[in-house]
Protein backbone atom coordinates (compact mmCIF):
# COMPACT_ATOMS: atom_id res chain seq x y z
CA UNK A 1 0.00 0.00 0.00
CA UNK A 2 1.32 3.47 -1.06
CA UNK A 3 0.74 6.81 1.03
CA UNK A 4 -1.58 7.74 -1.95
CA UNK A 5 -4.08 5.13 -0.70
CA UNK A 6 -3.35 5.40 3.05
CA UNK A 7 -5.85 6.80 5.56
CA UNK A 8 -5.33 6.51 9.27
CA UNK A 9 -7.49 4.00 11.19
CA UNK A 10 -9.91 7.17 12.53
CA UNK A 11 -10.85 8.01 8.66
CA UNK A 12 -11.13 4.64 7.75
CA UNK A 13 -13.52 3.81 10.38
CA UNK A 14 -16.06 6.67 9.50
CA UNK A 15 -15.52 5.91 5.66
CA UNK A 16 -16.76 2.19 6.70
CA UNK A 17 -19.32 3.67 8.81
CA UNK A 18 -20.73 6.13 6.34
CA UNK A 19 -20.91 3.12 3.59
CA UNK A 20 -23.26 1.32 6.51
CA UNK A 21 -25.30 4.19 7.42
CA UNK A 22 -26.00 4.90 3.37
CA UNK A 23 -27.12 1.10 3.55
CA UNK A 24 -29.30 1.32 6.25
CA UNK A 25 -30.83 4.87 5.33
CA UNK A 26 -32.02 3.92 1.53
CA UNK A 27 -32.98 0.14 3.22
CA UNK A 28 -35.12 1.86 5.47
CA UNK A 29 -37.82 3.61 3.54
CA UNK A 30 -37.21 7.43 5.11
CA UNK A 31 -36.24 8.62 1.52
CA UNK A 32 -35.86 11.93 3.29
CA UNK A 33 -32.41 10.74 4.61
CA UNK A 34 -30.83 9.98 1.52
CA UNK A 35 -29.62 13.41 0.01
CA UNK A 36 -28.17 14.22 3.90
CA UNK A 37 -25.41 11.68 2.62
CA UNK A 38 -24.17 14.11 -0.38
CA UNK A 39 -22.46 17.34 -0.93
CA UNK A 40 -24.74 20.71 -2.15
CA UNK A 41 -22.93 20.04 -5.17
CA UNK A 42 -23.08 16.57 -5.81
CA UNK A 43 -23.18 13.70 -9.02
CA UNK A 44 -25.24 10.89 -8.45
CA UNK A 45 -25.41 7.97 -11.25
CA UNK A 46 -26.94 4.75 -12.16
CA UNK A 47 -24.99 3.39 -15.05
CA UNK A 48 -24.41 -0.01 -16.50
CA UNK A 49 -21.20 -1.34 -16.72
CA UNK A 50 -20.75 -1.18 -20.59
CA UNK A 51 -21.59 2.48 -20.75
CA UNK A 52 -18.93 3.21 -17.52
CA UNK A 53 -15.81 1.44 -19.22
CA UNK A 54 -16.84 2.57 -22.50
CA UNK A 55 -16.68 5.89 -21.65
CA UNK A 56 -20.41 6.48 -23.04
CA UNK A 57 -22.33 9.08 -20.87
CA UNK A 58 -25.79 7.00 -20.75
CA UNK A 59 -27.24 6.67 -17.58
CA UNK A 60 -29.91 4.89 -16.39
CA UNK A 61 -30.35 7.61 -13.15
CA UNK A 62 -28.13 11.11 -13.43
CA UNK A 63 -28.48 13.52 -10.80
CA UNK A 64 -25.96 16.56 -10.40
CA UNK A 65 -26.82 18.17 -7.09
CA UNK A 66 -28.77 17.51 -3.63
CA UNK A 67 -31.34 19.74 -5.38
CA UNK A 68 -32.27 16.76 -7.88
CA UNK A 69 -31.99 14.36 -4.90
CA UNK A 70 -34.73 16.09 -3.32
CA UNK A 71 -36.92 16.40 -6.40
CA UNK A 72 -36.21 12.25 -6.43
CA UNK A 73 -37.10 12.20 -3.07
CA UNK A 74 -40.56 13.86 -3.73
CA UNK A 75 -40.96 11.29 -6.89
CA UNK A 76 -41.24 8.52 -4.80
CA UNK A 77 -43.09 9.95 -1.97
CA UNK A 78 -45.79 11.49 -4.27
CA UNK A 79 -45.98 10.83 -7.69
CA UNK A 80 -44.75 7.62 -8.73
CA UNK A 81 -46.52 4.45 -8.50
CA UNK A 82 -45.31 1.30 -8.62
CA UNK A 83 -45.95 -2.25 -6.43
CA UNK A 84 -44.28 -1.69 -3.50
CA UNK A 85 -41.20 -3.66 -2.63
CA UNK A 86 -38.19 -3.62 0.23
CA UNK A 87 -34.60 -3.86 -0.93
CA UNK A 88 -31.42 -4.44 1.17
CA UNK A 89 -28.49 -3.49 0.15
CA UNK A 90 -25.34 -5.99 1.09
CA UNK A 91 -22.60 -4.14 0.39
CA UNK A 92 -18.47 -5.03 1.10
CA UNK A 93 -15.83 -3.28 2.60
CA UNK A 94 -14.62 0.15 1.27
CA UNK A 95 -11.56 0.07 -0.77
CA UNK A 96 -9.44 3.29 -0.63
CA UNK A 97 -8.10 3.73 -4.22
CA UNK A 98 -6.70 6.82 -3.35
CA UNK A 99 -6.19 9.99 -0.96
CA UNK A 100 -5.78 13.49 -3.31
CA UNK A 101 -6.81 16.98 -2.48
CA UNK A 102 -8.52 16.42 0.91
CA UNK A 103 -10.36 14.16 -1.36
CA UNK A 104 -10.77 10.00 -0.58
CA UNK A 105 -11.36 8.08 -4.12
CA UNK A 106 -12.69 4.63 -2.84
CA UNK A 107 -14.93 1.71 -4.18
CA UNK A 108 -17.07 -0.93 -2.91
CA UNK A 109 -18.69 -3.91 -4.37
CA UNK A 110 -22.70 -4.21 -3.44
CA UNK A 111 -25.28 -6.34 -4.26
CA UNK A 112 -29.14 -5.08 -3.64
CA UNK A 113 -31.87 -7.62 -3.12
CA UNK A 114 -36.14 -6.54 -3.32
CA UNK A 115 -38.69 -8.17 -1.80
CA UNK A 116 -42.43 -7.57 -3.06
CA UNK A 117 -45.04 -8.62 -0.62
CA UNK A 118 -46.52 -11.12 -1.79
CA UNK A 119 -43.20 -12.84 -3.70
CA UNK A 120 -39.90 -14.27 -2.79
CA UNK A 121 -36.40 -11.89 -2.27
CA UNK A 122 -34.77 -11.60 -5.98
CA UNK A 123 -31.21 -10.23 -6.59
CA UNK A 124 -32.47 -7.04 -8.17
CA UNK A 125 -28.85 -5.40 -8.94
CA UNK A 126 -25.06 -5.65 -8.28
CA UNK A 127 -22.47 -4.05 -9.47
CA UNK A 128 -19.75 -1.40 -7.69
CA UNK A 129 -19.95 2.03 -6.25
CA UNK A 130 -17.02 4.31 -7.28
CA UNK A 131 -16.97 7.17 -4.90
CA UNK A 132 -15.59 10.22 -3.89
CA UNK A 133 -16.39 10.90 -0.59
CA UNK A 134 -15.06 14.62 1.45
CA UNK A 135 -14.83 15.75 4.95
CA UNK A 136 -17.57 17.88 6.01
CA UNK A 137 -18.25 20.12 9.07
CA UNK A 138 -21.16 17.35 9.54
CA UNK A 139 -18.76 14.24 8.76
CA UNK A 140 -17.92 12.30 5.37
CA UNK A 141 -20.21 13.15 2.44
CA UNK A 142 -20.34 11.80 -0.57
CA UNK A 143 -19.20 14.32 -3.61
CA UNK A 144 -19.61 11.81 -6.38
CA UNK A 145 -21.57 8.27 -6.23
CA UNK A 146 -21.02 6.66 -9.31
CA UNK A 147 -23.45 2.87 -9.01
CA UNK A 148 -21.62 1.05 -11.46
CA UNK A 149 -24.32 -2.17 -12.52
CA UNK A 150 -22.84 -5.31 -13.72
CA UNK A 151 -25.83 -6.16 -16.01
CA UNK A 152 -27.25 -4.75 -19.09
CA UNK A 153 -30.69 -6.04 -17.87
CA UNK A 154 -32.40 -4.25 -14.98
CA UNK A 155 -36.16 -4.49 -14.11
CA UNK A 156 -38.26 -2.12 -15.83
CA UNK A 157 -38.19 0.47 -13.62
CA UNK A 158 -35.75 1.61 -10.91
CA UNK A 159 -37.52 3.91 -8.58
CA UNK A 160 -35.69 3.74 -5.04
CA UNK A 161 -31.72 4.52 -4.83
CA UNK A 162 -28.81 2.17 -5.35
Amino acid sequence: MNKMTMVNFESHLALTQLYADYASAVDSGNWNLWPDFFTEQCVYKLQPRENFERGFPLCTLSFTSKGMLKDRVYGIQETLYHDPYYQRHVVGAPVVRKVEDGRIHAEANYAVFRTKLDKASMVFNVGRYIDTIVQTPEGLKFAERLCIFDSEMIPNSIIYPI
